[in-house]
């Protein structure tokens, strides 16, 4: 069935007739509606769909370097990260994070805390959970049995006995964040599935949903509901199949539970960036996601401006100035990218504001028409400047940069650097 909004059909005139089109149907909508799901507290920070999406990152210091992670998370706390996760692989690691913790809290940095535990890590969740607000297990590793290259199959008393001993195993877990009031984060990454679940369904986005699914389920049985859920792949295509099928088992079982999304080892530079756009933002055009973590083989302070961006072009968060520039064309009276370049420099600490450079008269106007500001080439050596869609005043080439500054001053809507 197609999923509609309320609306009127819309009739448009086309060379080969009239087109009927819908505009009650859901991709058609300018307004993304989110997936509705529970609230999830991270320390003081809220994830789901009444909330805004929150923008996360990792730090790459040795958790057993005490001064280096307490500095890793203040530089990111800094560059403007809402939750910090800390890598956790060894129970000397969770005595770390207390230290770790007491020196951040110490220094007034609130950042909520999670603790990423892979192999057999029971004991280490255990141990970490009372230093953290938020627990990362990998289903695939969490209860880690080694694969036997000798196994052609296994049998549904095979499966069914390993999913046991993962319910016997995890429930601690369970038990102790429920009593402790904290939040899990179950966590599949496409590159470290079971072998259980490998043979039965396939290294295939189908299995990621179906590991998720085992772990969900007991927390459901136990009445535990503090958690969020992510599917990571590093390939795009397949993150993008896995979070659709985990969110539509979830909804058919009733677990409304957030979303964190993420392209793991999406690499670094600009494909780094280009290739977590293509998931993370397709996935929150469909309404799909709570928090965010773009991965990048770069300093993790240098992901968080690209997360605020992909929330700021969806229109999902707003943390910045909005700039409109056009290409520029034959047309342009002006050097665009250069004077683009002086307008950031000049405005781009502020937050809230659209700003729009345009190089002509032509289209300047009507495609800037809901920016705040625009900055337009009305002849050689002449700028005009705008308020929304009024037209302000002329000025030389020269001072407009000046003079825009000078009329969002009037506004009452500038602030010092």
């Amino acid at each position: 069935m197609t999923a509609t909004l309320p609306g009127l059909s819309t009739q448009v005139e086309t060379s080969h007739g009239t087109l009927k089109v819908d505009s009650g149907l859901l991709r058609y909508d300018t307004r993304i509606r989110r997936r509705p799901t529970r609230t999830v507290m991270v320390g003081h920070v809220p994830i789901g769909s009444n909330h805004p999406v929150v923008v996360q990152s990792m730090i790459n210091e040795d958790t057993m370097d005490i001064p280096a992670a307490v500095a890793g998370i203040r530089r990111l706390a800094d560059a403007g990260c809402e939750i910090v996760r800390v890598t956790v692989p060894s129970l000397s690691h969770a005595k770390a994070m207390g230290h770790i913790r007491q020196q951040l809290r110490d220094q007034g940095c609130m950042a909520p805390l999670v603790a990423d535990v892979h192999h057999n890590g029971i004991n280490i969740a255990l141990a970490v959970a009372q230093h953290v607000d938020k627990v990362r297990i990998n289903p695939g590793l969490f209860v880690f049995d080694r694969p036997d290259p000798d196994r052609q199959s296994f049998s549904a008393a095979e499966f069914a006995a390993a999913g046991q001993r993962i319910r016997a195993t995890f429930g601690p877990l369970v038990e102790l964040l429920k009593e402790q009031n904290k939040a899990l984060r179950i966590g599949v990454n496409h590159g470290s599935l079971a072998e259980r679940m490998v043979f039965t369904h396939g290294d295939t986005p189908q299995g990621m949903a179906e590991s998720a699914m085992e772990f969900i389920r007991i927390c459901g049985e136990m009445d535990f509901h503090n958690i969020v859920v992510s599917m990571k792949a590093s390939r795009a295509a397949v993150m993008l199949a896995a979070y659709r099928l985990v969110a539509d088992a979830m909804d058919a079982e009733g677990f409304n539970y957030p979303l964190h999304l993420g392209v793991t080892e999406a690499g670094d530079g600009d494909y780094g960036r280009i290739k977590s756009t293509a998931g993370i933002a397709t996935l929150l055009a469909e309404g799909l996601g709570d928090t965010i973590r773009v991965s990048l083989t770069e300093a993790p302070e240098r992901e968080i401006p690209v997360g605020f961006s992909i929330l700021q072009a969806l229109g999902l968060r707003k943390t910045m100035v909005e700039y409109v520039a056009c290409p520029s064309c034959g047309r342009t009276l002006f050097n665009l990218e250069e004077v683009l370049k002086q307008v950031r420099a000049a405005t781009g600490h502020l937050t809230g504001l659209d700003i729009a450079v345009m190089g002509c008269i032509v289209n300047g106007p009507g495609e800037m028409a809901d920016a705040d500001y625009g900055y337009v080439g009305k002849g050689p050596g002449i700028i005009c400047l705008y308020r929304g869609r009024e037209e302000i005043r002329k000025v030389p080439e020269s001072e407009g940069v000046e003079a825009l500054i000078a009329l969002i001053k009037e506004d009452g809507r500038w602030v010092d650097p």
